[in-house]
């Protein structure tokens, strides 16, 4: 990852740079792996993740009107 600066303008780059960070998931990285966790319990949470995932993609394709996957009910 790099980022460039522009003169002397440090404060516009730091704030590029934790957007670019926190889009890439790196914060949520290094706070899931400060601790353990336990292989069951990384599998619940993964699952977990997942699940919330979908219900979002639904939730926004049913806001836009068309269904991408087909309806289910």
């Amino acid at each position: 990852m790099e980022i460039k600066v522009d003169g002397k303008d440090i404060e516009k780059a730091i704030r590029v740079l934790k957007r670019k960070i926190q889009r890439d998931g790196i914060f949520r990285e290094l706070k899931n792996r400060r601790f353990y966790e336990k292989p069951s319990i990384k599998k619940k949470r993964k699952r977990i993740e997942a699940q919330k995932r979908r219900q979002k993609t639904l939730r926004m394709s049913r806001q836009s009107g068309g269904s991408q996957y087909g309806s289910r009910t």
